[in-house]
């Protein structure tokens, strides 16, 4: 997976911009001893958001921009004058794209739609000026908020491709082929296990200008949600589809077996995957005759719409494109389907190239840097005296 543009799992570092410090400055002017305080807020921080783009296929761009960092906040000035807010970072990223939180694993947030932003991180408040604070017994506050700090957080992106059907099989039981068959997609076919080393997804025509999308993950083999083989890795791509397709070859040695072996491994990584609906087909059946054919329809589940095709020939293909279009456009099987609850990452849905990856150490700047010349740091001390400070701005301005 080094070599592959197909990035689906990437770890970042993401740091919001922090508010601008309030002002505490007095108006001055000749003739105009007592102008009495006008300083202005601060700005807000940046945020981190992120943007969905149907045009974008991997998380690719973001494995070479591991740190996200927004703009801080200006401080405020005199004459009300309110500091600039902070630039906000927006990220593109695909359809399907789903946010962890890197420490505890727990689910932050998603985007499906082509457009939609969610923001991520929220900037930190600006402070407010001294003139927010002036009353008819506090005349001269020689004090100002100061602005919120930023937010810092490690997050995990994990990209679930947005398919209509998702082939699920062992290795070699001929889903590539059937893609290849079914679609203008070419993805490679080779008579080996794991030919194929990261999703495939195709677009299906159909009747009357219509079409799906179909998605190939590789070969699922028994273990898998235990980490075993690739399918774990790419299991998560199938959890957005609306229908399963199991696809099984007839020269299996048990097929309700291996298609037990399937359904139990989908189980185990996600028990909601048990609601989509499911389709068999029983792949290489040219070379079956109708007796063999009859004699492995005895040993299905009865309850599993089957269908025996051929990708070579093209036996069964337009029935199995009729099967599939009718499981999709079902109305109650598509609104079981859409709907999905991310679990938690735990260890075995982790990539360890990923979580071990360690952030240069980039410090946040200094809290008082961006406080601005009139904003006082003992205003942050507990035992500061309000009443003595405001006193001896009273008496300087008598004199």
């Amino acid at each position: 997976m080094a070599d592959s543009n197909f990035i689906d799992y990437v770890k970042i570092l993401c740091r919001s911009g922090k508010g601008g410090a309030g002002s505490r400055h007095f108006y001055r002017a000749k003739y105009v001893p007592k102008g009495g305080p006008d300083g202005g807020d601060g700005g807000r921080g940046g945020h981190i958001i992120l943007r969905g783009d149907r045009n974008m296929w991997t998380l690719l761009p973001l494995k070479y921009r591991r740190h996200l960092f927004a703009g801080n906040g200006q401080s405020g000035s005199g004459g009300r004058s309110f500091g600039k807010d902070g630039d906000d970072i927006i990220v593109d990223v695909p359809c399907g794209t789903v946010v962890f939180d890197a420490e505890t694993g727990e689910f932050l947030a998603e985007v499906t739609d082509d457009g939609q932003e969610v923001k991520l991180l929220r900037g930190g408040r600006g402070g407010l000026g001294n003139w927010h604070f002036k009353s008819a017994t506090n005349r001269t506050p020689r004090y100002a908020q100061p602005g919120e700090p930023a937010i810092e957080k490690s997050i995990i992106l994990e990209l679930k491709l947005l398919a209509d059907v998702g082939l699920v099989g062992f290795p070699n039981a001929g889903k590539s082929t059937l893609l290849s068959s079914l679609s203008a997609a070419r993805p490679k076919i080779a008579d080996y296990p794991f030919t194929t080393m990261e999703p495939q997804l195709g677009i299906v025509s159909y009747r009357g200008n219509r079409s799906f999308v179909m998605a190939d993950i590789p070969g699922i083999i028994e273990g898998a949600s235990e980490g075993k083989g690739l399918g774990l890795r790419f299991l998560r791509h199938i959890e957005r589809n609306a229908v399963l397709l199991f696809m099984i070859p007839a020269d299996a040695d048990d097929i309700r077996k291996e298609y037990e072996v399937l359904l139990r491994e989908l189980e185990q990584f996600n028990p909601q995957l048990m609601d989509k609906p499911r389709l068999l087909a029983i792949s290489k059946s040219d070379m079956l005759d109708d007796e063999l054919m009859a004699e492995i329809e005895k040993t299905l589940p009865e309850d599993l719409p089957h269908v025996f095709i051929s990708a070579v020939t093209g036996y069964g293909l337009t029935e199995l494109k009729d099967m599939l279009w009718t499981a999709i456009t079902d109305d109650k099987n598509r609104i079981e389907a859409v709907p999905i609850t991310h679990r938690p990452l735990d260890g075995h849905h982790r990539v360890r190239e990923e979580d071990e990856f360690i952030f240069e150490n980039v410090p946040a700047p200094e809290d008082e840097e961006d406080f601005g010349e009139n904003y006082d740091s003992e205003m942050l001390d507990e035992d500061y005296d309000w009443d003595e400070d405001v006193e001896a701005e009273d008496e300087d301005l008598d004199k």
